[in-house]
């Protein structure tokens, strides 16, 4: 019976922890038709009334849906991602309809048009009304409905703000295009683009091709990434790319690495609080989330602050520290930290104290602050 109860309660567990999967009908009325939607939300979409998710726009979800929203959640549940609304588009057979292109323009022709205003002027708003959306947008294809994505980077401004091309099946003209136009895109564009060496032949001979065309073009606007996997099939690719594509979409968003506090914050010449403050700027402007400072980030900046003796810094990590996370000693050891070595103990002492009734952060238990405390009175005699 005990047993029974357990594994009652670890269901119930398992419905309330992880991501959302809806099923929808949507009723196109630019094509004249229903489309199944496939709908990841968060975990806890439900209790974060007021946070905001970007959107990751499955195509040819009847196969990529899995392993897109998979990654998405395992990404974001580590914090190298900001959790994300996934929607995917079931197309089926209906894929080659949708994508389909002009033999003479090469543009989406009469039922690829009314299928890319489909997603632009239907699924996108419709998405944004019922969901909490942050103005962020990375879509997903293969083959087929990859190439298609491409054709929003010729509205101005793009509709997606991230593009993951796995194997193109590139329209006529498509790379030739693309050279032109991504330097004329001004809103900040992540291209992500992947073959393998067991590809199909003229698809993976397409992909260098397109690479060596973009790899040369220098903007700050233009984050090009690609990658060749060898062995990798037409199919099996996909299992690479997509982790591939969002962790280097997404870099900027992880917490501070090993890597970046010692070989970019411990060789700072400028204000380590102004590269903090400025990290969480770029996240925010990028993806259009606004987040807490990560108590790993307080930690990893002023730690090198006290390391490079930036004490101004880790005044000011400490006070945002302190009106972040309130409730925790993180900001009052820092701001402690700081008065000990601008020569006022007291004010530190006194600090350290102060905070025996918050909670413990990470390294920083209570006993760290009374006996930094301790110390303090026994070397001034206070």
């Amino acid at each position: 019976m005990k047993n029974i109860f357990l594994l009652v309660v670890g269901v119930l567990f398992c419905n309330v922890s992880f991501s959302q999967i809806i099923y929808e009908e949507f009723n196109s009325t630019r094509l004249d038709q229903s489309r199944r939607l496939k709908i990841q939300l968060p975990r806890n979409y439900d209790t974060n009334v007021d946070k905001k998710y970007p959107i990751v726009l499955v195509l040819d979800a009847d196969y990529l849906f899995e392993p897109v929203a998979g990654n998405v959640d395992y990404f974001s549940y580590w914090e190298d991602m900001p959790e994300s609304i996934v929607v995917g588009v079931m197309q089926g057979d209906s894929r080659y309809f949708d994508c389909a292109y002009d033999d003479q323009t090469f543009f989406p022709d009469d039922k690829g048009s009314r299928f890319f205003e489909f997603i632009g002027l239907e699924l996108i708003p419709y998405i944004d009304k019922k969901y909490r959306t942050a103005k962020f947008i990375i879509g997903v294809g293969h083959d087929f409905t990859a190439n298609f994505l491409n054709y929003y980077l010729f509205k101005d401004p793009p509709l997606l703000n991230g593009y993951i091309n796995l194997s193109p099946d590139l329209a006529p003209m498509m790379e030739q295009r693309l050279v032109e136009r991504i330097p004329q895109v001004q809103q900040k564009i992540f291209y992500y683009l992947a073959t393998g060496t067991d590809d199909i032949k003229g698809l993976m001979e397409s992909a260098e091709e397109l690479n060596k065309n973009l790899s040369p073009l220098k903007s700050n606007s233009f984050s090009y990434y690609y990658d060749n996997f060898e062995g990798a099939t037409h199919y099996s690719l996909g299992g690479r790319g997509i982790p591939n594509a969002l962790e280097k979409i997404f870099s900027v968003y992880r917490p501070i690495s090993k890597k970046e506090y010692s070989e970019v914050l411990l060789k700072l010449k400028t204000p380590v609080s102004q590269y903090l403050l400025d990290k969480y700027k770029v996240i925010e402007d990028l993806f259009g989330i606004t987040n807490n400072i990560r108590v790993n980030d307080f930690i990893a900046t002023a730690t090198a602050s006290e390391k490079l003796k930036q004490w101004e810094s880790l005044r000011e990590i400490a006070t945002l520290a302190k009106k972040q996370y309130s409730e925790t000693v993180l900001g009052d050891y820092y701001l402690g930290r700081y008065y000990e070595e601008t020569g006022e103990p007291k004010k530190a002492m006194k600090i350290f104290q102060g905070a025996f009734d918050k909670q413990e952060v990470d390294f920083i238990t209570i006993d760290i602050l009374l006996d930094r405390a301790d110390k303090i009175k026994r070397d001034f005699g206070y």
